[in-house]
């Protein structure tokens, strides 16, 4: 393939993956005092702000006047499961720690692949077979301390759970509703106009003044999770464009152990800020075998043939 370059996308995956997997730390700082809307609001303003800088820059800005009212129903829908994803992506932070979190929006994907087997008519491979069952597994000794809490009660942790699940179910809307767009916009140019929209949707429910109560930590928290959009959006778009899509997709499921890392490393050196990560070791091997799921439904065809 033309312009791969797997080195560069490699790096460019790996940053996607320590943003990615550093962001559910930095919103649970964040959401101490700012509503999770509000939250949202400032990432998709200042993602919007930059991305149109670097797409005026290079001369690649989306022509809206192209758009038919098919194609504006279809963004709209894309900007409401994202906007919604992000919200309730910060709204399941209230309830529980960020590894927890990271690792049930690993259904996404999954729920994604799915979905395109049941409206696009795609094949299901014996790799995806095996990496979902892997997946369910995984779900299954991560939560292994909690299972009958989940299905038993309406706790905060369950309802948490609900909400995780919720924000993984409407991403996929927005990822279905982007594979459409694609075939007549670029993948940043459809970001551009998302994030614009998104930040309309939610100018009513946000309160900027919130800004006014964080201290410094705080501050800092959320200027990282503005400034994560960009980068963390922006790597991973560049990665596809450098590396084939399944490489890099195998690559971005390291991102709730990441998370997981992140997270027990905060809580020994700021204990006072962040909990520790609550597993046992089943949880542990849990969340691995939930990565290991999710990397064989991307690449495991390749093993297969290999073998074969």
């Amino acid at each position: 393939m033309p312009n791969q370059h797997p080195t560069a996308g490699l790096l460019l995956a790996l940053v996607t993956v320590l943003f990615w997997g550093a962001l559910p730390i930095a919103m649970k700082q964040a959401v101490e005092v700012m509503s999770p809307e509000t939250i949202v609001w400032y990432r998709f303003l200042t993602a919007a702000i930059g991305l149109w800088a670097w797409l005026q820059w290079r001369g690649q800005l989306p022509k809206v006047s192209a758009l038919k009212v098919s194609g504006g129903l279809i963004l709209l829908v894309a900007s409401l499961g994202l906007a919604s994803n992000f919200v309730l992506f910060n709204t399941a932070l209230e309830y529980l720690n960020p590894a927890v979190v990271g690792v049930i929006i690993q259904l996404a994907p999954l729920l994604l692949l799915l979905s395109s087997i049941w409206l696009f008519k795609e094949q299901l491979g014996r790799h995806q077979i095996i990496g979902v069952s892997c997946l369910v597994l995984g779900l299954g000794l991560f939560f292994n301390t909690r299972l009958i809490e989940l299905f038993t009660s309406l706790s905060d942790y369950t309802l948490g759970v609900m909400i995780a699940l919720m924000a993984a179910v409407v991403w996929v809307v927005y990822a279905l509703a982007q594979k459409v767009m694609l075939k007549q916009f670029s993948s940043p140019q459809i970001l551009l106009m998302i994030y614009v929209i998104c930040t309309i949707l939610l100018t009513p429910l946000a309160s900027p003044a919130q800004i006014q109560q964080m201290d410094p930590r705080q501050l800092g928290m959320l200027a990282f999770c503005c400034i994560n959009t960009l980068v963390g959006y922006g790597a991973f778009a560049e990665a596809m464009a450098r590396w084939q899509a399944s490489q890099v997709s195998a690559v971005i499921t390291l991102t709730p152990l990441c998370t997981i890392l992140f997270v027990d490393l905060a809580s020994w050196l700021w204990p006072q800020f962040v909990a520790a990560t609550p597993l046992n070791t089943l949880g542990y091997l849990g969340a691995v075998v939930v990565v290991c799921g999710a990397m064989f439904s991307a690449i495991g065809h390749r093993l297969i043939r290999q073998h074969n």
